[in-house]
């Protein structure tokens, strides 16, 4: 478990460790063998220290997902600023399919696995809907910020996050190298999705 110089920090620490411990344990094992005693033992902790700060098992995962989509929103934000929507909205595709690509284990906690049902988790629901919440900004700018707008701009959201979280899942699967694409396909793969998305909201 990492140290500080400062007792006082020690809580802190042990939080933070049992995050790492706990995506190490699923990187391994899969989610179902995540349980607080191997993150105590991977930690060399005793088996109780990590209750202090995770009542149960569910509310662990629940703050390993909730730092997914925290990194992720990050990623998304991170992708520069664009004075036109269109060429923002591309920019938050490639950075989308990025992020899937660099972080696959992170990518399948987030939209693989069931919530945990028995925690409470008001900051996974926050981080994750402010993930949507910046597709929404992008749309925003296209259709206008009224009220009348914000049902076409949620429809045009999960239009698009939809279209890229399958264009994600193939690009990431084990399918896609038996396939025989024609030569250039993949590497032109994003750019057609996001022309054929610009090309449906355009239309009538």
């Amino acid at each position: 478990m990492p140290q500080t110089k400062d007792a006082a920090h020690a809580p802190i620490a042990l939080r933070d460790a049992c995050i790492v411990a706990a995506r190490e344990a699923i990187a391994e094992h899969g989610i179902e063998q995540l349980s607080l005693r191997d993150v105590a033992r991977r930690l060399g902790v005793s088996h109780q220290a990590p209750y202090k700060h995770y009542p149960s098992r569910d509310h662990l995962l629940a703050e390993v997902m909730r730092r997914c989509f925290e990194g992720f929103a990050a990623h998304l934000d991170a992708r520069g600023q664009f004075d036109d929507p269109g060429d923002d909205l591309s920019a938050l595709g490639r950075q989308y399919l990025d992020y899937a690509h660099r972080h696959p284990l992170e990518y399948r906690l987030m939209f693989s696995t069931p919530w945990p049902a028995s925690a409470a988790h008001p900051d996974l629901v926050r981080d994750a809907a402010h993930a949507f919440d910046i597709l929404r900004q992008v749309l925003r700018r296209v259709h206008g910020d009224t009220p009348q707008q914000q049902a076409l701009v949620d429809l045009d959201a999960l239009y698009i996050w939809s279209s890229m979280h399958g264009l994600a899942g193939v690009m990431t699967g084990n399918c896609i190298g038996q396939l025989d694409l024609a030569p250039g396909v993949l590497e032109q793969a994003m750019r057609h999705v996001m022309s054929r998305i610009g090309s449906g909201m355009a239309a009538p």
